[in-house]
């Protein structure tokens, strides 16, 4: 049965015609350079903050672990994580002891030697929180300052603990609970006061970010990122500049632009940089027919640190269509450009375009391509604009566009790591695409994403040749760029996307986990590996280095996990990426470390495929009810990613009863699964789970009937 055939003859229609136009821009203003002079470096034993230091570069003098022995790096010890969820968390680690949150905002505190637990603190956020997150039930990390650990919660909380006990020394609520915000970024800690973002902008909230006083909770100032739909409250913005880049829309949805992992202190201006994400929905057409840049979306924004006060922004993609968010992480640095002491702001967001800035006044200096990209040619340098190509634009010409990069980017949350005695700028990278074609009329969903754009484009069609082809294409690598000349010194490629950050060390190292489930130590000169380890399941965090009693060591978060999983388990689920389930470890590892993992022992899942199906209208239906609302959690086409369950390898989804117990009555609420009955009938229900059986049969019948269990 084919579903998708119109749209997948569009899709290779629009393959064929729609213009890369893969030109370079900017690249002048950073030749004829230098390396920047650098302080004089002091070894320091801990990683005391989110990027190590308040430049967030990721980079570490420690160098007892380097390319000479780096072959004889061993696992020292590990603890299992308590939730079988995406770790995207960065530890720190201060005084010899480790800081580390894991999935649902666990806490955990742990001797950095021997992995003695020391504290655990459990937030206890409801599972049922699940359901307005987009991208899996993640934390990229937790701040530490004089004595105290501070966290934010998936369901909005900003809590501070006392590092010491893991008591909590008070917490605050930072969102409206009634709307569908989460948090799934790192606060950050400066001038005494915690900042934090949050996200949800495919469901339709509006975006912020504030300032809290690190002693009491109280706020201080708080900074909109884009004016309001029905929640019209004002903080230290400037409404007007917003304002005149907006009309008004065709939907009740607040319009997005949600701070939701990117902030750093600039120490050299008393500055807050932050990036802000995509516009909801991403159709412009709903969102702001009359046109419009849309500000502050896909946008870098400076603030007085003090205050909340604007200083400057500059936009990436103005009027932004495809959820090319500018929240990726922000590299600040000091570069010594044509002989001039240059401080700079550098980011690979999503849209594929390696953007470095004056950060004392957001000027362009250099913008160019480190993707494949096809939505734009280039950046006009006289006006820090991208030259957008016209077929890009769905939302005008009515028509599938394939785009390049995808939602998921060029680069996504995934840090990078920043060399600055050589310039050299290491990005987790990864190539994608996406058919986007506009839903002009959508109904808002409390329940479901809010995009204004059709998402059955990500169901690839029952074609063995075309999904080879679309993984061929979907490609993720490790790049050295230098940022001074825009030379790549090299790259190394992985079969496919969704690996993991990046740490770079002076022992001229480079650490990066892979979606295939190692961790890969590279010389950082050539990109040659040098040392990888079977972590036996995703690895999507970043590392960290830091020594204790005389002895280096590094450790990373590992557990398979996150959006690209969740929704597009038919791009990772194979035998070349080694079909990764998660199992939630923090992995430490010292030379002459001789710890083994327990043997790797799963069960294999197999598909008990029914062969009473429903009518064709039915299972129709039942896709377009899927696609509106399990996509998310339960992936493309019903396959899933192996972090939460697969459909159709589901006993409940051959007892119409027991599937209406779980859909319909929520019986599975304690686990993440709410109830749809204020959303879907009974009808509704049984269509979806005709669907999943749908699915099941086919890949039974194709082969494709067993998995790894979770």
């Amino acid at each position: 049965m084919n579903i998708n055939n119109k749209l997948n003859h569009a899709i290779v229609a629009i393959g064929i015609t729609l213009v890369c136009g893969c030109t370079s821009a900017g690249r002048d203003d950073l030749t004829g350079g230098k390396p920047a002079s650098t302080s004089t470096e002091i070894e320091s034993v801990d990683w005391p903050m989110h990027g190590n230091d308040v430049y967030e570069q990721r980079y570490s003098v420690l160098s007892d672990i380097n390319t000479d022995n780096v072959s004889k790096l061993g696992l020292a010890w590990f603890h299992d994580l308590p939730e079988d969820r995406g770790q995207e968390a960065t530890p720190i680690v201060i005084d010899g002891v480790i800081y580390t949150t894991s999935a649902w905002n666990h806490v955990h505190a742990f001797l950095a030697e021997t992995g003695e637990v020391l504290w655990e603190y459990d937030p206890k956020v409801p599972k049922s929180t699940g359901v307005k997150g987009c991208c899996d039930a993640v934390t990229r990390g937790l701040a530490y300052h004089d004595g105290g650990v501070y966290l934010a919660t998936l369901d909005g909380r900003l809590i501070a603990l006392d590092a010491k006990t893991g008591g909590m020394r008070w917490s605050v609520n930072t969102v409206d609970s009634s709307l569908n915000y989460t948090i799934t970024g790192a606060p950050r800690v400066a001038k005494g006061k915690v900042f934090i973002g949050n996200g949800g902008a495919e469901y339709g909230v509006r975006g912020y970010i504030t300032a809290y006083d690190i002693n009491s909770g109280d706020l201080v100032w708080r900074f909109y990122t884009v004016p309001g739909t029905n929640n019209h409250e004002t903080g230290t913005e400037p409404q007007d500049l917003m304002d005149e880049t907006w009309s008004k829309g065709n939907s009740s949805l607040e319009k997005g632009g949600t701070v939701w992992d990117t902030i750093v202190y600039d120490p050299d201006t008393n500055s807050l940089l932050f990036g802000v994400g995509n516009g909801s929905p991403w159709n412009p057409n709903i969102r702001s027919p009359g046109g419009g840049d849309n500000l502050f979306l896909s946008s870098i924004v400076s603030v007085d640190a003090d205050t909340g006060k604007y200083k400057w922004h500059y936009q990436t993609t103005p009027g932004e269509a495809w959820d090319f968010t500018a929240t990726q992480p922000i590299v600040l640095a000091n570069i010594n450009i044509d002989g001039l002491d240059r401080k700079v702001a550098i980011q690979a967001p999503k849209n594929g375009f390696l953007y470095v800035l004056d950060r004392t006044n957001g000027k362009l200096i250099s913008a160019e391509k480190f993707v494949d990209v096809n939505w734009a040619s280039h950046i006009d340098k006289s006006t820090g604009r991208p030259v957008i190509n016209p077929d890009a634009q769905y939302w005008k010409t009515g028509k599938p566009a394939l785009v390049k990069p995808s939602w998921m980017g060029g680069h996504n949350w995934h840090p990078m790591a920043f060399d600055p005695n050589s310039n050299t700028l290491y990005i987790p990278a990864q190539n994608t695409s996406f058919p986007y074609l506009a839903e002009d009329e959508q109904t808002p969903s409390k329940l479901a994403v809010n995009l204004g754009v059709d998402t059955k484009a990500a169901n690839l069609p029952d074609n063995p040749k075309v999904i080879a082809a679309v993984k061929d294409a979907t490609s993720g690598s490790l790049l050295a760029r230098n940022v001074l000349t825009g030379e790549d010194l090299w790259q190394v490629e992985y079969p496919g996307v969704w690996n993991g950050g990046v740490l770079a060390t002076k022992g001229g190292l480079v650490f990066q986990g892979s979606a295939t489930g190692y961790v890969n130590a590279y010389n950082s000169k050539n990109g040659h590996l040098l040392w990888r380890f079977n972590a036996q399941t995703g690895v999507v965090a970043p590392p960290v280095t830091f020594k204790v009693n005389g002895q280096q060591y590094i450790a990373v978060n590992a557990g398979w996990g996150g959006i690209m999983p969740l929704m597009t388990g038919v791009l990772t689920q194979d035998a070349a990426q080694g079909y990764p389930v998660n199992k939630s470890r923090l992995l430490v590892f010292k030379i002459g470390g001789h710890t083994n993992l327990p043997d790797d022992k799963r069960a294999t899942l197999e598909i008990q495929a029914s062969t009473l199906l429903g009518d064709p209208a039915a299972i129709t239906k039942g896709f377009e009810i899927y696609d509106r609302y399990c996509i998310n959690c339960h992936g493309a086409g019903a396959v899933g990613g192996g972090v939460i369950p697969d459909l159709r390898f589901s006993g409940f989804n051959r007892a119409p009863n027991a599937w209406l117990s779980v859909v319909r009555d929520g019986i599975l609420e304690s686990r993440g699964m709410v109830s749809y009955k204020d959303e879907l009938s009974d009808e509704d229900i049984e269509s979806v789970r005709q669907y999943i059986l749908e699915r099941a049969k086919y890949a039974k019948d194709s082969g494709d009937n067993e998995r790894p269990a979770r």
